[in-house]
């Protein structure tokens, strides 16, 4: 037995009114139309729910059983449609943002206060990825935006802003020979071509044109880097590097994240700086995301 809502919403709108004439002007429809409804309910039901004369309408005792019921169905229904409204609202209002390790530099407070006064509904949820996903979860839809490293794989599918772009640092283990050989220079740096014969520290091969880029595989001539091992993360990278599994390159704004007790960071002569954008799918036309992007293009107009 299927009995719609509508149907219940018609019966007991009769049963208030005790008019088929006032519910009928009361649900907008025609009187003959609810009397033909209010009947084929009784018909699925198998009982009588109005006793109705000329003058009078009165609900029998089966309709007096069947509304407190009625009345129940169309409440929870209607607490159901207001919680799937509220979900839809909660859903265009929230923003994932992903990330590789946090982004720093003032980055995020900037970036928020700009959409807030954007869109003050925004509520923003922040993700932290693992370094395998180059993307920081945009390839499989989890974030919304997300603060990746350039180059990006499959660089057409994104649009982006650039946040930041940093000279590229080494993270060596404190007392390494070139440590010295940077604290002799004239600028601090070591030339990259003393760090061909080192062992470095690769991202997952996940991360495809990232992890040679970390490795600077455009400034060795052709060269393959040795790989002394592979982290997926500041922590592990630092531990890396303190214990002389090998060397990394880093951002000059993440070597605090590495740069601590054994391990110290140095600039390098030769390799082209890093850029931090913000990104999102190049076909995510949502508001927000594209608020989001236009408060990157602000910020990164200040800081790049």
């Amino acid at each position: 037995m299927n009995v719609h809502g509508r149907d219940l919403y018609y019966f007991t709108s009769v049963a208030e009114e005790l008019s088929f004439t006032r519910a009928a002007e009361r649900l907008f429809v025609s009187q003959p139309a609810l009397s033909k409804q209010i009947r084929m309910l009784e018909k699925q039901l198998g009982v009588v729910l109005f006793e109705r004369d000329r003058r009078t309408v009165r609900l029998t005792a089966m309709g007096e059983a069947l509304l407190p019921h009625a009345r129940a169905v169309l409440a929870a229904w209607q607490a159901a449609q207001a919680a799937v409204e509220e979900a839809k609202t909660a859903e265009r209002c929230t923003l994932a943002i992903g990330m590789s390790t946090s982004p720093g530099r003032g980055l995020l407070p900037a970036l928020r206060t700009r959409l807030v006064s954007r869109r003050p509904e925004a509520q923003l949820v922040l993700r932290q990825v693992n370094w395998a996903d180059p993307s920081a979860g945009l390839a499989d839809g989890s974030s919304d935006v997300a603060f990746v490293w350039l180059p990006l794989p499959d660089d057409d599918r994104y649009q982006y802003a650039v946040v930041a772009r940093e000279p590229r640092l080494v993270a060596l283990p404190d007392g390494h020979p070139l440590a010295a050989r940077a604290a002799s220079d004239p600028e601090g740096k070591v030339d990259f071509t003393d760090l061909l014969e080192e062992p470095f520290l690769a991202l997952p091969p996940e991360a495809g044109p990232l992890r040679d880029y970390w490795l600077a595989l455009d400034a060795r001539d052709g060269r393959q880097p040795r790989i002394g091992g592979v982290v997926a993360s500041a922590e592990e990278t630092h531990e890396a590097v303190a214990s002389g599994q090998g060397v990394a390159l880093l951002a000059t704004g993440n070597a605090p994240l590495v740069a601590r007790d054994e391990v110290i960071a140095v600039p390098v002569r030769g390799i082209s700086p890093s850029q931090l954008a913000v990104a999102a799918r190049q076909d995510d036309k949502r508001t927000l995301v594209l608020a989001y992007l236009a408060a990157a293009r602000e910020v990164g107009a200040t800081t790049c």
